[in-house]
């Protein structure tokens, strides 16, 4: 996709991919980030996640989250679901959100659990177009599973990539 690029390298986490995303949006950062932190305006645009639950609501910008997503890759990667830490804070000049999968003790039997190593968007006003941001995604996501590496690794590089252009879509909506 123009003015997206991805990147992957061996995590030091577990046995997959860091997989780095970056990519200019045409909106503000507020505006960017209140689309990706959890809430409902992620399910209205992002085709992958198929259910949000806030199951703890600590402060303003600090949940612990369910999501599902859909399965992928004609369902060779089924449905996952992830229950994660999630953070949104002020960083220098942009906004920060980060996440973290979190122990929980309620598991649906129809969804395998997938697991986010530490992972996070940061979102910056665009140094050369003031109209843009500047959104780069750290993502290290073990699906778990009986699942071949090489359909991980197709799985995650198409997905960032249609995450971006969702995103697109749903801020030129907004």
């Amino acid at each position: 996709m123009k003015d997206v690029t991805i990147w992957r390298k061996p995590s030091e986490e577990f046995n997959g991919y860091l997989f780095k995303a970056q990519g200019a949006i045409d909106d503000s950062v507020n505006s960017v980030i209140d689309h990706i932190r959890p809430g409902p305006c992620r399910l209205d645009w992002d085709s992958l996640m198929t259910s949000m639950d806030i199951l703890e609501h600590f402060e303003e910008n600090c949940c612990v989250i369910r999501y599902t997503t859909a399965g992928q890759l004609w369902n060779i990667i089924s449905p996952r679901e992830f229950v994660d830490f999630s953070y949104t804070v002020g960083y220098e000049e942009g906004l920060l959100s980060c996440g973290l999968s979190v122990d929980w003790s309620e598991k649906r039997p129809e969804f395998i659990r997938g697991y986010n190593h530490p992972c996070g968007w940061f979102c910056v006003r665009h140094k050369d177009n003031p109209h843009q941001s500047l959104l780069t995604g750290y993502i290290q996501t073990d699906l778990r599973g009986m699942i071949p590496q090489s359909a991980v690794d197709t799985a995650m590089a198409s997905t960032l990539v249609n995450f971006y252009g969702d995103l697109q879509k749903a801020l030129q909506k907004a």
